[in-house]
């Protein structure tokens, strides 16, 4: 979703003020399990434990306080502190996209106890005023399609839906049998790029990938290329479907700096679907 201008409130609620990394990270970290945990996935349990860890980390949170501005990581926001404790949340993570500062509203979470008084749309505005104030070129959230509560308060906010992710996970289970086809799988041949490539910027556009750190052009081929990831030692491997001499579907396997493992896969829109249905087995079944 992306964000239009809309008015807030100048005075701050007695209950707001900014989060302090060097203190509340634990505090909120409970506060984000409690909220989401019935949907939290490896990953979002993985974030819980870095920020329970970085929390007991001085060093950490000494050179935390000095790069709000700058790290792409959940440091600056503000919290809703009531009977002594964090009951509420939303952070600010700025971003750089085509060369303009962006900011990514995240982890807004409202204590089950304290929920229908507003406090979530109070720190959702205060983080975009922040924003704003930092002059944001544009001000990004993302909602789960099963939380028509968050959706609603976004679109009141000025938020509009402007792309749709799904996501795919699988257990590490690999017995899976090849369907019976003439499609072959063989490593991504270099001239098999300028294909892929163009079905890489349809399937992953910017609009979906733009804080993500992987990079499309990681994938071409060339000695150039395969020696600058030798040398950052980033393992990246690809196959290829293909009927005779047609190409059909690749697949990319990349590592996502030891917190998971990523595929990106890119067909055309007239391609056999089965083709992506072997590469998908094949990955599983070399991977793992």
């Amino acid at each position: 979703m992306s964000s239009v201008t809309i008015p807030v409130k100048a005075q701050d609620h007695p209950h707001i003020r900014p989060l302090n990394v060097l203190r509340d990270l634990s505090a909120v970290a409970d506060l984000i399990e409690l909220c989401f945990s019935p949907t939290m996935d490896n990953d979002g349990q993985r974030y819980l434990s870095d920020m329970r860890r970085a929390s007991r980390d001085d060093s950490f949170l000494r050179w935390a306080s000095r790069m709000t501005e700058t790290a792409s990581l959940p440091l600056m926001g503000y919290i809703w502190e009531q009977d002594g404790r964090i009951v509420g949340n939303a952070s600010l993570i700025p971003f750089r996209s085509r060369g303009q500062r962006v900011y990514l509203v995240a982890n807004v979470a409202t204590h089950p106890d304290y929920r229908r008084q507003g406090i979530g749309r109070a720190l959702t505005e205060r983080v975009m005023k922040q924003a704003r104030d930092k002059k944001a070129t544009a001000i990004w959230l993302h909602v789960r399609d099963d939380n028509p509560g968050a959706i609603k308060l976004y679109e009141e906010l000025g938020f509009r839906e402007i792309a749709c992710r799904t996501t795919w996970q699988a257990g590490p289970d690999a017995r899976l049998s090849y369907p019976a086809t003439d499609i072959r799988i063989v490593p991504r041949h270099p001239h098999f790029w300028p294909q892929q490539q163009e079905w890489l910027r349809r399937l992953h556009p910017e609009v979906l990938s733009w804080y993500q750190s992987w990079n499309p052009k990681a994938l071409r081929p060339g000695i150039g290329n395969w020696l600058y990831l030798l040398f950052v030692d980033f393992n990246i491997r690809q196959w290829a479907a293909a009927r005779r001499d047609e190409l059909l579907a690749t697949l990319t396997w990349m590592p996502q700096g030891g917190r998971s493992e990523s595929i990106y896969a890119a067909t055309g829109l007239g391609s056999d679907p089965a083709a992506l249905t072997l590469l998908l087995i094949h990955a599983r079944r070399t991977i793992t």
